[in-house]
């Protein structure tokens, strides 16, 4: 198994618009039923369009200049059959037809969300979260223009061009050629303004995602916003954006309003060619105003489903622009993959070990030549100065990044060797900043265990000294947190976290930090609450307070990426060494402890 793997995106001219196409026609596929009456809804709309055209002919020809009674009577009642027609094939093929959209769009979306989700953080670090939402919502919704309404148009005008096309050149055949070699004249302005709409949509669309990771930041940082009176300048800062969104939109707007001029200028050209030449013929008694007025009908019919099916384009462009954001996520690799067999976890305790362990984020180097042992049910502690790698040595046993060389055993095989989700089925992670989400108190506990009993969640929050302040909510359990646990306390939310971990009863507990943004008080109950969680575990602590980490069984200093100094507390005190210095640090009279978290 190879030690380095390179996330990327497969470049376009690699995965083609081919490929895409067929992704997007397999999910058209799954809707095949609704496509078939689709289109012979669509067969009823160019069908009926096209017998009105025809209709025009008989009605002039034997009512108005024959004066033929029968006729009187039986055309008008056809006319209202085939507008009758014409409104059921209208609904059927709108309903269908946007039923099929929605569809695509709702399992397009389904795949980017999971696509999303199986990536490692690696591309979460390199992605905005705003750009993320903007694929998800803004970009497979222009998609949603180019399958449900394009198709839906396609279908229709299509096939009622070719019905009045049929009408046109069995009525007059001559006057059909020469009618029809003004259209080819203004089909290529129309092609070069769709290359522009598409590079215009491309960069709406980036502009789009810039605003809402603009909007996720500041929301999300407002509070800092405020506390350094920055409200103006984030102000300025959106205007800006929205200029910059509003410019591009508008050179949108140019570029599409374009085509329909110049298709309506062309058009006219023909009909007022049809108007000259067809009119020469009736005075000439070569054909009857019958005939000449349903042709004329059939042209003036004709033009504007060929006028919709050009501007078509539009959309297309746009939609293909969207296209290519969406499946350069869909299509994203990651270097996070399980084994072609792998390795099941035998239940119970386990031994974690680092062998030469080397890690980067790009050039920048990170761990260097790490060899560690931590035997089952022990604890270790990881200390240092910030930037030394602690966080990122921990991130790499769950796999969250792969190891650029050596090894990670579990058990005593290649964490590499099993599957991802069953090696983090027995992690428990608590972070320095609790993440929690906007559900009840009962289903964040559970969150790592959806099936837990209503008295094990119980159990889970009495262990976590969570239950007192739990039952002080109206509504108990069922109390929704807010966002982030925004209702809830520090210390409330770590606690919550801690139960979450406990629920879960993951034999590798790994602690980040879990207690160093807390005071005093909070830090005593969670500390108590993490010593439950410990029991058992084998354990990784990263602690900024070395008070919380004096009875664990070993310690390892981390300087630069290199392990300096490992023991016990007492062991390393004596050593009078790195661990030393940054525990004076701490507790030295004058509080110079305040230099930096270790």
């Amino acid at each position: 198994m190879s030690d380095k793997k390179e996330m990327r995106v497969k470049p376009f001219f690699k995965i083609t618009f081919k490929e895409r196409h067929r992704h997007i026609l397999a999910l058209i596929k799954k809707n095949v039923g609704r496509l078939v009456l689709a289109g012979c809804c669509s067969l009823m709309i160019s069908g009926t369009t096209t017998a009105m055209g025809y209709l025009i002919k008989p009605v002039i020809d034997d009512i108005f200049i024959n004066k033929d009674t029968t006729r009187l009577l039986l055309l008008p009642l056809l006319v209202v059959a085939v507008y009758l027609m014409k409104g059921l094939g209208s609904y059927g093929q709108e309903y269908f037809m946007n039923y099929v959209g929605q569809d695509i769009i709702r399992r397009l979306r389904n795949q980017l969300y999971d696509r999303i989700q199986d990536l490692p953080l690696s591309f979460f670090q390199k992605e905005r979260t705003g750009t993320l939402m903007s694929r998800i919502t803004n970009d497979v919704n222009i998609l949603k223009a180019m399958v449900s309404t394009a198709v839906t148009s396609s279908m229709r005008d299509a096939s009622t061009i070719i019905g009045l096309t049929a009408v046109i050149f069995y009525q007059n055949w001559r006057l059909a050629i020469l009618a029809f070699t003004v259209l080819p004249a203004a089909f290529w302005p129309v092609y070069i303004l769709g290359k522009k709409v598409r590079n215009v949509s491309t960069g709406c669309q980036q502009a789009m995602a810039d605003l809402n990771s603009f909007l996720h930041e500041t929301f999300a940082g407002n509070k800092i916003v405020k506390a350094f009176g920055m409200e103006q300048h984030e102000k300025q800062r959106f205007f800006g954006r929205t200029q910059d969104l509003f410019q591009l939109e508008i050179k949108g707007v140019i570029v599409r309003s374009l085509s329909s001029p110049l298709m309506e200028f062309f058009g006219g050209l023909g009909i007022a060619f049809v108007i000259w030449y067809g009119g020469w013929e009736v005075i000439e008694g070569k054909t009857t105003p019958g005939t000449f007025m349903s042709f004329l009908a059939c042209v003036l019919l004709l033009y504007d489903p060929a006028r919709k099916l050009i501007n078509l384009n539009n959309a297309i462009q746009q939609g293909l622009a969207a296209t290519d954001r969406v499946f350069d996520i869909i299509e994203t690799e990651s270097e996070i993959q399980d084994p072609a067999t792998p390795c099941p976890i035998e239940p119970g305790p386990h031994e974690v070990r680092f062998e030469k362990v080397h890690f980067s984020y790009g050039d920048r180097p990170v761990l260097n030549g790490i060899d560690l042992r931590v035997p089952h049910g022990q604890v270790l502690a990881l200390v240092g100065m910030s930037g030394g790698g602690k966080t990122t040595l921990v991130n790499l046993i769950p796999r969250f990044f792969d190891v650029i060389a050596g090894r990670i055993y579990l058990d005593g095989k290649d964490i590499r060797e099993y599957r991802v989700a069953d090696l983090r089925k027995e992690i428990a992670i608590v972070t320095q900043e609790p993440i929690l989400f906007n559900e009840t108190v009962r289903d964040n506990i559970a969150y790592g265990n959806p099936q837990a009993t209503v008295t094990a969640i119980e159990e889970a929050a009495k262990a976590a000294f969570a239950q007192d302040f739990i039952q002080r909510f109206p509504n108990g359990y069922d109390t929704m947190i807010g966002e982030l646990g925004s209702r809830l306390s520090g210390g409330e939310k770590q606690r919550l976290c801690i139960a979450r971990a406990l629920l879960k009863n993951a034999p590798i507990l790994i602690l980040d930090e879990a207690t160093s943004s807390l005071d005093t008080e909070a830090e005593a109950l969670v500390q108590k609450a993490l010593e439950n969680l410990m029991k058992g575990r084998t354990t990784f602590v990263i602690a900024h307070r070395l008070s919380t980490i004096a009875k664990a069984d070993h310690i390892v200093v981390i300087v630069g990426g290199h392990i300096v100094e490992q023991g016990t507390h007492e062991t390393l005190l004596a050593a009078k060494g790195e661990y030393a210095k940054l525990y004076e640090m701490q507790f030295a009279p004058n509080g110079a402890g305040a230099a930096g978290p270790v």
